[in-house]
């Protein structure tokens, strides 16, 4: 599948726009109501799918979990600056950790920047331990999500 696809380069048309939003709302919509909501037959409909798919513009079907509903009241973003030569150890680790949901390797002055969803505060020393013999960390507690993860369409 091709990754990072413009909207041009996909050649994506109101329908195509129309469909992805659907299905970015309800990856479970049957083809039958997303053809009624866009004016199309069923057939023609799952053959855009396809074209979609294929095409990488519609990559994965997921679904979303709401970490509350489990008990995961507090959501952490923890910025790390790797040691020197602790690159290798400092990424199996952050994989090693499960309340960590992402994370994102960037440029600047960090080197990772990680999501994680803790049960309560008294869980978050542990999990800053673990890293802390292999980078200098900086944590902040998000209070709220103005800006959930848009659709790119």
């Amino acid at each position: 599948m091709r990754n990072n696809l413009k909207k041009e380069d996909a050649h994506l048309d109101g329908i195509d726009t129309r469909l992805i939003e659907l299905l970015y709302d309800n990856a479970r919509i049957p083809v039958t109501e997303l053809a009624r909501a866009v004016g199309m037959t069923a057939p023609s409909v799952n053959e855009r799918l396809r074209r979609l798919e294929e095409s990488g513009v519609i990559a994965h079907y997921r679904v979303e979990v709401n970490p509350a509903a489990l008990g995961y009241g507090l959501m952490a973003i923890v910025r790390m600056r790797q040691l020197p030569g602790k690159m290798k150890e400092l990424e199996a680790q952050i994989n090693s950790i499960a309340e960590i949901v992402e994370c994102d390797k960037v440029t600047g002055d960090d080197c990772y920047i990680a999501r994680l969803y803790l049960k309560d505060i008294s869980e978050l020393d542990p999990i800053l331990d673990s890293i802390s013999e292999l980078a200098d960390t900086n944590t902040a507690i998000v209070k709220s999500t103005p800006v959930k993860r848009r659709l790119l369409v």
